[in-house]
């Protein structure tokens, strides 16, 4: 049999470096850590009001946990968006050590808040550490792995958030025993990541295309400040990274597309996904059980689900393409918001059913993953996927603030949930319009 025979039967893990298998635990975990900051925040905000507002406020706690969810989210949004673009500028690997620093800082400085506007605050400050990490992990993951295993990779990396939401359920479900101030210890755990960051230092090389990117915009404009003539790659080279996304045509026409798709993505996941916990656990309160281990169980079972759609969406996209997946998950989506919020309600099935949402909505995530870094040039990659990934999140901040108010009008969270689920079809008719890119080269 031919060495090529024999390398085309070789399992897709074989082929990998050990270089490469390391960018991507990086980017995982410092997703991950993300991922248990924000599913802290979820998973106590709850009993973090009870101790920061008085006993009249009570009643409107929906209301407070989305405003301070949504605060957190365009904190979210507007470091995501910097990060990007220091990324672009400065390289993947430097930005990322900066933002794991900063997120795990910020963490363990919002368990001493005093009260409900200083937490809010805290945690806007918390967002904007948190946002500027998924770009320049994503991003350094696409440039290291092959071509015909891009999807995979970028699973994997996703795999990190699901993980972190799980260790964050996991953790709470002893943590929740210690009394009103528990949520003080969730967020000092926070300050670990910051550990890992030194590692980072020496464990992994920055992205060999990022480098030859960096270089080329270092010759564009020395011949710049030259007066030299400049060719069509040379200008682009010396714009501002985010003018690069609605200069030329085609990036501005995929940029807006992914956006929307992204938007659809953000928006329904931060106003349906953020109450999975809190329903599971006021349906365990109605039967006389503690719904805080109640919504400690929904997380886990819900990020289990994440965690297998993450790769399963990135395994899939290599196998069969970006398009037909992805809309498979944005259909998924949509009809399992009904199934949890209005078709279960034996407490045991509420549990399995939101693991199984949590496989399409959180893990519909892995698309931008898997796709955004194949739309984009290198100059501008990181930047155009932290526009995408994060510029929804100053319209879905709204998210939980909106649903928050509409459930505590109403008094409970499945007709919300199901309204604000429609979104779920514009993802699917948008992604008609983005090129398929299975197995191809990143651009340039």
């Amino acid at each position: 049999m031919s060495t090529a025979a024999m390398a085309g039967r070789e399992p897709w893990y074989r082929s990998l470096n050990a270089n490469q298998w390391k960018t991507m635990i990086a980017s995982n975990i410092g997703w991950m850590f993300d991922g248990y900051e924000a599913f802290a925040l979820i998973l106590t905000v709850g009993v973090a009001l009870h101790q920061l507002l008085e006993p009249s406020q009570f009643p409107q706690i929906p209301a407070f946990a989305g405003t301070v969810i949504g605060i957190t989210l365009l904190g979210w949004g507007i470091g995501g968006f910097i990060g990007g673009v220091l990324a672009d500028y400065i390289g993947r690997r430097r930005t990322m050590i900066f933002a794991i620093l900063a997120y795990s800082l910020t963490t363990g400085l919002s368990a001493f808040a005093w009260d409900w506007v200083s937490f809010a605050l805290l945690r806007f400050v918390v967002g904007v550490a948190i946002g500027s990490e998924w770009a320049t992990g994503a991003s350094i993951t696409a440039e290291a792995w092959p071509d015909d295993a891009r999807g995979k990779g970028a699973g994997l990396m996703q795999c990190g958030l699901g993980i972190g939401f799980f260790l964050a359920s996991f953790v709470w479900l002893f943590v929740s025993g210690y009394g009103p101030g528990a949520w003080r210890i969730m967020f000092l755990i926070g300050i670990v990541p910051a550990l890992f960051a030194l590692w980072l230092r020496t464990g992994v090389s920055e992205s060999d295309k990022w480098e030859h990117a960096n270089e080329k915009r270092k010759s564009a404009r020395a011949k710049k400040k030259s007066g030299a003539k400049l060719s069509d790659e040379d200008h682009a080279l010396t714009r501002f990274t985010a003018a690069d996304l609605f200069v030329d045509p085609e990036i501005r026409r995929r940029t807006i597309v992914a956006f929307l798709m992204s938007l659809t993505t953000t928006v329904a996941w931060w106003g349906i996904s953020t109450w999975v916990a809190p329903f599971i656990a006021a349906a365990a309160g109605k039967a006389g059980l503690p719904p805080q281990t109640w919504a400690a169980y929904a997380g886990m079972s819900y990020n289990i689900g994440a965690i297998i759609g993450y790769f399963g969406l990135g395994y899939l996209a290599d196998k069969y393409g970006r398009k037909p997946i992805v809309m498979i998950f944005f259909a998924g989506s949509l009809i399992m918001t009904p199934v949890l919020y209005m078709w279960t309600s034996d407490l045991h099935m509420l549990v399995l059913m939101a693991g199984l949402n949590g496989l399409f909505t959180l893990g519909q995530y892995s698309w931008m993953a898997v796709w955004l870094p194949e739309i984009f040039p290198t100059r501008s990659r990181a930047t155009g996927m932290a526009f995408v990934f994060n510029a929804p999140r100053f319209i879905a901040f709204l998210g939980p603030l909106f649903a928050g108010l509409l459930i505590a009008q109403l008094g409970g969270f499945s007709k919300v949930a199901v309204a604000f689920s429609f979104i779920y079809i514009l993802g699917f008719v948008m992604t008609l319009f983005l090129p398929e890119t299975k197995g191809k080269p990143l651009p340039a």
